[in-house]
């Protein structure tokens, strides 16, 4: 039997610190840039697509247990400074607030990985401020660069108990397009995925997601 790993940080402070920074007395937004936009897990009021600046989306966070294993990682989606982000916001009503951080926690920070922050997210009824689940350059789970053939390795060998790393990314990607967000980033990493000779998908559109610069892009990545 696989023995878990410790978390890296417990969580349990942090989680604390985002309930007291949202006060009780609000609603409460929700960024999603990964998995949160297609299984957000909770209830919600109101959504609206949205956009951050300061931050993008990178398909560079080590998943050990949901989109991989120890011996073979899978990678998650974390949001690493730089550039910008198009993803979902989700506003949870005042009286479902607690619950929905606590479940939220246990999804997205049982390891300790990401860096909660409040974040400004534009829509096109105003700007919001949401709680986003950041990933440090830091981290001993972020990848640093990795080459295209890393990806294909890890696109066609890496599972963990949710799945395939590279189903967890083309679902992402689907529902980004389904949203009219092309994530060009993304595409060419999907575009990896292909064997010789498969029909050529495209995946070049847009700019869903402004990397610093536009390079190659555990929890389950938010």
């Amino acid at each position: 039997m696989t023995m878990l790993a410790a978390p890296l940080r417990d969580p349990a402070p942090m989680l604390a610190r985002a309930l007291d920074e949202w006060g009780g007395r609000q609603d409460l937004w929700v960024f999603g840039y990964g998995s949160l936009i297609w299984r957000p897990d909770f209830d919600f009021a109101e959504q609206r697509p949205a956009r951050v600046h300061g931050w993008h989306r990178a398909l560079k966070m080590w998943s050990r247990i949901n989109r991989g294993t120890p011996e073979c990682p899978g990678l998650v989606f974390g949001m690493l400074s730089g550039g910008s982000c198009r993803g979902m916001v989700f506003r949870v009503e005042q009286a479902q607030v607690r619950q929905v951080l606590v479940n939220l926690w246990q999804r997205e920070m049982a390891m300790g990985v990401y860096d909660p922050r409040w974040l400004p997210c534009h829509t096109d009824q105003g700007a919001v401020r949401a709680l986003a689940f950041t990933l440090s350059r830091k981290s001993p789970s972020h990848t640093g660069e990795l080459a295209e053939g890393e990806y294909r390795r890890i696109f066609a060998q890496a599972r963990g108990i949710y799945g395939t790393t590279h189903d967890y990314a083309r679902a992402t990607f689907d529902e980004l397009r389904r949203m009219g967000i092309h994530d060009r980033a993304l595409g060419r990493l999907l575009s990896y995925a292909m064997q010789p000779g498969q029909k050529t998908e495209d995946f070049s559109t847009d700019a869903g997601n402004n990397a610093e610069p536009l390079r190659s892009p555990g929890p389950e990545g938010a």
